[in-house]
């Protein structure tokens, strides 16, 4: 596991559950009085899961014996137990897991804690002293999600996520539609505990809506990338499948004024698609290209490569820490 915190977007109304990823199973839920939860989403009886993919529900009902839990994780129902010992239906619940919201994100956190710990502890521990300037960039609960795509990339997760920390560098060699539109020399980076920020000014010739003024893109350490954009929000979370294979999820988030204008929507997610596929390509070349007997490892450019070496000494500081396997 890479993280103790992962993000989803905290739209929908009540009995919404999200996404289950990765080899921990886990279900995010709003109840009825619009409180957010998660659980580990393992029955209590045999370890089934309870639920899958997303949708509205009023209770989660294991398939495989039917045992259901209500949406605060209490066992509401369990049959044919007649007979059975020092069973009590409250300690049996769903396993709850810590949770926060920033923006319009819903955080959870897997590490061990007091229950006593508040939720800002969540969010400190996800974004540490970023959150302010993230919330300037224009990165809040007024963003609405619109779509999502899933990718699975044949590269490691790190190269997929050394791509998007190279400060801009491969933009006017492999994005030419993008780069026509950024203004690449007021490219900067800036870098904090566990985040990087990277910005960029719009080419004044471009005068495209989907671009707007100035472009921010957030890398919330390991695998989340958040980019805000002109009317736009998007973000890109990276999740590991082997050593060369890696699964990316996209949502694209925009401003309520837009959201009923489905030529826009279509025009510029298919515009950020092209941009995305550029990428893909390029990762995995690299991918292939670390196998080569010919390649031991690269050099930073010290002048537009900083968020990618911070990336790095993050993950040396968790490796000899024992923190990643």
């Amino acid at each position: 596991m890479l993280a103790s915190c992962w993000a989803y977007q905290a739209d929908g109304g009540a009995g919404q559950f999200l996404y289950r990823v990765g080899k921990t199973r886990y279900v995010v839920c709003k109840d009825g009085e619009g409180q957010i939860r998660a659980f580990h989403n393992v029955c209590r009886h045999h370890a089934a899961a309870v639920a899958s993919g997303s949708g509205c529900t009023h209770s989660f009902v294991c398939p495989y014996h039917g045992w259901t839990y209500g949406l605060d994780g209490r066992l509401q129902k369990a049959s044919r137990l007649a007979g059975i010992r020092n069973f009590s239906a409250r300690e049996n619940g769903l396993v709850p897991i810590r949770t926060a919201t920033w923006g319009p994100f819903v955080l959870i956190s897997l590490a061990e804690s007091k229950a006593s710990e508040a939720s800002s502890d969540v969010e400190e521990g996800w974004l540490g002293s970023a959150g302010p300037t993230l919330s300037s960039a224009g990165i809040d609960s007024t963003m609405q999600h619109v779509a999502t795509r899933e990718y699975v990339i044949k590269c490691n997760w790190k190269v997929y996520c050394d791509n998007y920390l190279d400060g801009g560098y491969h933009v006017p060699h492999a994005h030419s539609s993008l780069a026509a539109c950024l203004d690449l020399p007021s490219y900067s980076t800036s870098l904090l505990e566990r985040v990087s920020i990277q910005s960029c000014g719009a080419a004044k010739e471009s005068g495209l809506v989907r671009v707007g003024n100035v472009a921010t893109y957030a890398f919330v350490y390991p695998n989340f990338m958040i980019n805000r954009y002109g009317p736009w929000m998007d973000t890109n979370l990276v999740i590991p499948i082997s050593m060369s294979e890696c699964r990316v999820i996209f949502d694209w988030f925009l401003e309520p004024s837009l959201v009923h204008d489905k030529e826009f929507i279509d025009s510029s997610i298919a515009d950020s698609e092209v941009v995305q596929k550029e990428d893909i390509i390029l990762c995995e070349d690299v991918q292939n290209g670390l196998s080569s007997p010919a390649y031991d490892v690269g050099r930073y450019a010290p002048r537009v490569e900083q968020a990618m070496h911070h990336f790095h000494c993050l993950i040396y500081d968790d490796l000899s820490a024992g923190m990643i396997s």
